[in-house]
């Protein structure tokens, strides 16, 4: 591969991940020299992903290689999503990354209510996690509803910091068999059968 960036004409930067295996600095330097004699890069920078060593080294260089593209969106405006929509990607990101051994992405969210209580600083949140097994539901659910009281509290601290109020959030889980087969559902609750 490295052969083929003889013809490259942009900066290039090596990113040499997993550092935190290479306890010895002598072998992590000898390994960076090799490098570098193979392709004058422009910068080489040396992380580990796991422990987050030398990241911010890595955006400030990423920064200063991007060249700045056209403002498409106002500079307040955070995203084109509606808040309905990011809500629910919200719940389900935060079932998906607590269920992640356990639960294969067969899961889809939908908000049924999202309103501001009249005189109050409180947004009440009504959402329904569909799942394509009984089996699921158990585990989305947990013992005692353990799981899914920890998955409405990761996604309620996230909503709250998105919206700018507190949320009072309640969740259900529903069985929907075989979802993600129905073009209606999958255009229901926002997804492209692409990528799900």
């Amino acid at each position: 591969m490295l052969e083929k960036l003889g013809n490259v004409k942009t900066p290039v930067v090596l990113v040499i991940n997993k550092i935190d295996t290479v306890p010895e600095k002598e072998k992590l330097l000898a390994i960076i020299d090799a490098y570098r004699k193979l392709y004058p890069f422009k910068e080489v920078v040396p992380i580990s992903a796991a422990t987050g060593s030398n990241t911010e080294t890595l955006l400030s260089v990423i920064r200063k290689f991007l060249p700045e593209g056209p403002q498409y969106f106002p500079a307040e405006m955070v995203t084109d999503q509606p808040e309905r929509q990011i809500a629910s990607e919200i719940i389900r990101e935060k079932a998906l990354y607590l269920l992640q051994d356990e639960i294969p992405h067969g899961i889809a969210v939908e908000i049924m209510s999202m309103k501001k209580r009249p005189d109050q600083n409180m947004v009440d949140v009504q959402a329904l996690i569909y799942c394509e097994k009984d089996s699921h539901k158990g585990i989305i659910i947990g013992k005692h509803g353990s799981m899914l009281k920890k998955i409405g509290t990761y996604a309620r601290q996230d909503m709250e910091r998105l919206l700018g109020s507190p949320i009072f959030l309640q969740i259900w889980v529903k069985v929907k068999k075989d979802w993600r087969d129905s073009d209606f559902l999958l255009k229901n609750f926002g997804y492209d059968k692409k990528n799900i």
